[in-house]
Order: C-alpha cells, then structure tokens, then sequence
C-alpha cells in the first residue's frame, strides 16, 4: 500500500489505515461465524482477560511473508502483546482463528516466540488463548519451510521461571497443544479440542476412525490423562478461571506469592470438623468439606478434579497465603491412590515447588489401590517418582493425619521422618503397615481356620492390633509433632506455616530443585 494521498507527508494516514485493517482480523463473515460457535474472537477474549484499557499489542502490523497471503494475514494470525490482570503486568498471546485458521506462519510464530523470551527475561507470567490448526501450510511444508519454523532450541526452555497459564479454547492443533504442554495451569472449554492432530490427518495417515472429541475433547483430558487442569463452559468462565488462578502465583521466581488480607476467624473452635469427619475410619466422607472448613472462605481451587478422585490436589489460601494441599478422598476407592493420583501429586508437587507454594498434606488413606491396570501402568515407579517428589521439594511441607495412614502410602503423604516442617494427628489418627482388619487374616489365618472359638481369638489380636495403630506410641518417641484437637486444626495449621515462613516470609522460599522437571500430566 503507497502513501493514501499526496498531503500525508508522515504517513499518519496509512498508518490508521493498515492498523485499521489489521484490527479487522479476518472479516465480519469470519468473526460472525465464531460468534454463531458461542465463542469470542481473539481480541475480544484478550479485552475480557486483561484489565480494562491495559492491553500494548506488539505485531499488530505483522503479516505473512508469503505475497499471496499478505493482504489476508493480519497480525500474521496471532495477537501478541502485554497488559495486566488483578494489576500485574503479564504477557499474552491468542491464536486469531479467523486468519488462516489460527494456522501458524513463520512470521506470526517468531513473533510470538521472541515476545514469550522477552517476557521471560522481564520477569512477567505469561497467558497463552488457544484456538489453532497447529503449523500454516504450505509455509511448513518442504525442507525450508520445516527447518525455518521448527521450534528453536533457543526457545525457553520449561524451567518454570515465570508462571505460565494456557487456555484450549477452539479446535487446538500442532503450537497450542504444545504450548499447552508446557504450562503450570491449562484451562480448556467443553467443546474445545487439545490434540496433537485432527481427525482428519489421522484417517488419511492409518484409516483410524476417530472423531476430534474422542482425540482430546474435555471428557478424555478430565478423566483419563490429566493433561487438564480446569474445565470451563464457555469462553468467559474460562478466562475468568485464568485471571483466578493467576492469583495465587508470584509473577516470577524470584518472588514469593502474593498475599491477601483475610479476617476469616483464627481462634474459634471449629466444632463442625467433628461431625464432617466420623471417628470410624470404615465410615466415609468427602474430604472436600474438611478442606472447605479450615482454609479461607472460598479459596479452594482444585486442579484435575476429575482425574483420580481418590487425591485432591487444590490450591488454597490460609490467613490470606497460598498453600498447596494434597489430600486423601475417602469417598473415592475409600481414599486409595492409583497411579493417577500419583502422576497428579508429581506434577503439583513440582510447580508448587518452583513458586515456592508451601504443601500441605492431609492423610486418610488405606494405601495404594491395587491391580494388573495400575501394574501396566508402571505403579512401582509411580510411586517412587512421587516419593523422588518429595525429596527434591524445599517448600515447608506440614503433613496431618486425619484418620488412615497406611502402608507405603505413608510415606508418599509425607508422614514420619519425611524431613516436614511438622507433623501433626489427630486422636483418630491410624499409621500402620496395613489395616487391623486385613493383619488379622494375614497373621492368623490358618489358625482361625482351625479353632473352635475363631471369632473370641480373633477380637483378641484385633483389639491388639488396634492399639498398636493410634497415635499415643509415635507421640511418644516424638515421631509426631503434635496431637492436636480437631477443632483447632485450622489455628493449628496457620501457626505452622507461620512458624515456617519465619517473619520475613523467606523461610518459604524454595532451592528450585524441581524447576526443570518434566510435566507428567
């Protein structure tokens, strides 16, 4: 385009002009047809995202480089820039769907790279709103244009210097997929696709008939991989949720999370834990009540809610500081970890511990679930690499059992000589090798099969057994801190990470260790 007249002698002019066709995205019959979806276009998800007149586009003039697709690659496709969310500056990026797709150019793709590293040096979280066809073709295709827009080794690599937060927002194929992969949260839309190919490329390479949704709809990642952290209905709770979850991280590692003021109430006896949580440990319950009750009113946001119910892994807040908490569920598998709940204490385990997000862990568990699936699925090293966890986090870590602590599992909860901050019981605490009930058979069976008053000898060594799980004995050899009474359980758990923090808040601060481990789901 040549200057618009002879007197626009700075070029002010054309200027608006080329900004006002880029801002156009890829036209009304485009952007109508993402609003008949129910979905936003890009610009419109980043101005719900941002705070309001933050947003400082860098690209905006970008184009393809390819001259046929010049004049119809606005942005070249992706929006970049940076504005603020809750008032902190931060980077964002969104695929503009109505360009090619969302199909990455090389163009658009090194904007959007070089903007992430800049961000990264700079110290600022970083959003990804994903809507994309994976790589643009023909720009991908032949030696050069692979070789070109492969993604660079130079490419930050996942150290988790800065937060990053990602959203599934559309049909996302090939860079957000990938992007996805390497971030702290992933936020996807029910409806909205996380895959590394479509349907239609798989048909074409091995006859596989497979619809978009079975590949990586929001069922397959809340139920079976985990890949997924939170699940929205549509485009505004999803942004929303990002704006949440941003809260509770620091925007770099050099700073500790952020803290709120809170007067939720500190020293009043909470009597209903009591009745949340029956003293008889074959009684079940949903521990997400216990949590609700003693972290700050409505600062509970669980990740991967869906994927292996029997441990809860949620971000929370008490007296206004983020913690991490892993907590058994009694009300799935009756508190038993799978290898799911494994691979979801890993990957919590390892991001809280790059933001220095201390842990909390809350026991009542019989142990490891069992069976050929979790054996296929390599449950000896599940469990290990959550215990290899455990020994690289230098966050504070408080661990409190509630009622069952059992077997191996024990250990993986951060129970005794686990190097916690504190350990903590309550009176209904249990800590064994395994249930009374199941030692009974194991050590008596025979026996009981062969005596004629079974049952009399058998309540005899249960009631032994029984004694031998409660909490008094470890108490004693100082292996647990404190017994405490349940209704002081919320005092009792922001006096410990007080205590850990120290006054000056460093004592939070995490070595790192984990900063650069592989994310596992």
């Amino acid at each position: 385009m040549s200057r618009l007249v002879d007197e626009d002698t700075h070029g002010i002019e054309e200027l608006a002009a080329r900004r006002e066709r880029a801002l156009a995205m890829g036209g009304e019959e485009r952007i109508a047809r993402q609003h008949r979806k129910g979905r936003l276009t890009a610009r419109e998800r980043i101005d719900a995202l941002v705070d309001p007149d933050s947003f400082d586009e860098f690209g905006l003039l970008a184009r393809s480089e390819r001259a046929e697709d010049r004049d119809k690659t606005p942005a070249d496709g992706k929006i970049t820039g940076f504005g603020r969310v809750l008032g902190r500056q931060l980077f964002v990026t969104a695929d503009d769907v109505t360009v090619m797709a969302g199909a990455g150019g090389a163009v658009g793709m090194n904007k959007a790279w070089r903007a992430k590293q800049y961000a990264i040096d700079k110290g600022m979280p970083i959003i990804n709103l994903g809507d994309a066809g994976g790589a643009r073709m023909p720009d991908i295709l032949g030696s050069t244009g692979l070789m070109s827009t492969a993604w660079p080794i130079d490419h930050a690599p996942r150290d988790r210097r800065v937060p990053m937060l990602s959203a599934i927002m559309g049909e996302c194929f090939g860079l957000p997929s990938w992007s996805a992969a390497l971030s702290d949260i992933v936020v996807q839309v029910r409806g909205a696709v996380y895959a590394v190919g479509g349907s239609s490329i798989i048909s074409v390479a091995t006859g596989e008939a497979v619809s978009d949704e079975e590949l990586g709809g929001w069922e397959v990642h809340a139920d079976q991989t985990g890949a997924v952290d939170l699940f929205a209905e549509d485009d505004a709770e999803c942004l929303a949720l990002l704006r949440r979850a941003m809260s509770y991280f620091p925007d770099n590692f050099r700073k500790l999370p952020p803290v709120i003021a809170c007067d939720d109430a500190v020293d009043s006896p909470q009597d209903e834990l009591t009745d949340i949580v029956p003293a008889d440990h074959r009684v079940s319950y949903d521990m997400h009540e216990l949590l609700a009750a003693i972290a700050d009113k409505d600062s509970l946001l669980e990740l991967k809610a869906h994927y292996d119910g029997s441990l809860i892994t949620t971000l929370a807040r008490l007296g206004g500081h983020v913690v991490g908490v892993l907590a058994n569920n009694p009300s799935v598998t009756a508190g038993a970890m799978g290898y799911g709940a494994c691979e979801k204490a890993v990957a919590f385990i390892s991001t809280c511990d790059a933001f220095h997000i201390p842990l909390l862990f809350i026991h009542d568990t019989p142990g490891f679930m069992l069976s050929r699936e979790a054996e296929l699925r390599k449950m000896p090293i599940q469990i290990m690499r959550f215990i290899d966890a455990l020994h690289h986090s230098t966050v504070p870590r408080v661990s409190l059992i509630v009622r069952k602590s059992y077997g191996m599992a024990h250990f993986n909860m951060s129970g005794g000589q686990m190097q916690n901050d504190q350990l903590l019981a309550w009176p209904t605490a249990e800590v064994s090798f395994m249930a009374p009930e199941v030692a009974v058979n194991v050590m008596y069976g025979r026996q009981l099969d062969s005596l004629e008053d079974a049952e009399v000898f058998r309540a005899e060594k249960l009631a032994a057994l029984e004694q031998g799980i409660e909490p008094w004995g470890p108490a004693g050899l100082n292996l647990i801190d404190k017994v405490i009474d349940p209704r002081d359980t919320r005092r009792e758990l922001l006096r410990a990470f007080a205590l850990a923090r120290g006054d000056d808040g460093e004592g939070g601060r995490s070595k790192r260790l984990m900063a650069n481990w592989p994310k596992v789901c």
